[in-house]
């Protein structure tokens, strides 16, 4: 088996246990796993961040509501506004 089928294998075990699995392609810390394995209801939380004019794709929506259906935090945060508003905004 390849690398790649045996991580599939090990993500379709790991969501029949009802794990939420991630996973990772590129990140920014060198040397960190292939695969991140949350258990519902875990203390986690998911940030998406936007500009302060920054609106989601429908697929990020999706996201968003799908990782609140396991019971994870989720936020959209957003920069400052250039027109003076609030610096920086918790959804």
């Amino acid at each position: 088996m390849t690398e790649q089928q045996i991580q599939s294998k090990r993500i379709k075990e790991l969501e029949a246990l009802g794990y939420y699995v991630i996973k990772l392609i590129r990140t920014n810390k060198n040397g960190i796993p292939d695969i991140i394995a949350i258990p519902p209801n875990s203390d986690v939380l998911f940030s998406e961040v936007k500009s302060a004019k920054g609106k989601l794709s429908k697929l990020q929506e999706y996201r968003i509501k799908e990782l609140q259906t396991f019971g994870f935090k989720t936020e959209v945060y957003k920069g400052p506004d250039p027109d003076g508003g609030p610096k920086e905004k918790r959804d």
